[in-house]
């Protein structure tokens, strides 16, 4: 018996395959210098550098998503890089570190458990769901969550919003909505083909 695909499936499986095969070249090798945690704490100690961490889970499709198009995009990676200490953190992975005295760790990880339970630093963190991108100061102490999928172009404002410390002066829901609205974008960001 002969199936005819819907046209909609194969410009989808098409659209699909050309990302997937494309896109890492024409990265041309860039990519975020992602840390582990302790890595970038380590390095703050010598030369303070605020930390963008992205949270995530290796279950989580939106955090996969977020890699492919978000953390990807040749702006996000220059900026990333150059402004702040990168560390990817599994929310539920059993990773143990020392953070402002206390040592966090995942007690009940298993390996072999597709889904964990949530990471002590996630907990302390406040994470709620995945993705999430979380930034630190340069004493590692917790600046800003920022929950949800983000594309380049949202992602772009909270990191310049983190970086030029004008989270320091925004102050509330009317200043932030100001701020968002007189925000000028400069990231190019992927119109789709």
């Amino acid at each position: 018996m002969l199936k005819i695909k819907r046209p909609e499936y194969l410009c989808l499986r098409v659209i699909t395959v050309f990302v997937s095969l494309l896109l890492p070249l024409t990265l041309l090798g860039q990519q975020i210098q992602w840390l582990s945690i302790e890595q970038a704490l380590e390095l703050q100690k010598n030369e303070p550098k605020k930390i963008f961490m992205d949270v995530y889970t290796d279950w989580c499709g939106p955090c996969k998503m977020m890699d492919i198009l978000t953390f990807s995009n040749r702006d996000v990676i220059e900026y990333v890089n150059k402004n702040f200490y990168p560390v990817k953190f599994n929310g539920e992975g059993n990773e143990e570190f020392e953070h402002l005295g206390i040592r966090y760790s995942n007690p009940q990880y298993v390996a072999t458990k597709r889904k964990n339970k949530m990471h002590e630093f996630a907990q302390y963190l406040g994470v709620q769901g995945y993705p999430v991108v979380i930034f630190l100061n340069e004493k590692s102490e917790p600046i800003l969550p920022v929950m949800g999928m983000l594309d380049p172009a949202q992602l772009e404002l909270y990191l310049k919003f983190v970086n030029s410390n004008d989270y320091l002066s925004v102050n509330n829901e009317q200043q932030m909505k100001q701020y968002v609205e007189n925000f000028q974008h400069e990231f190019e960001t992927f119109k789709g083909l």
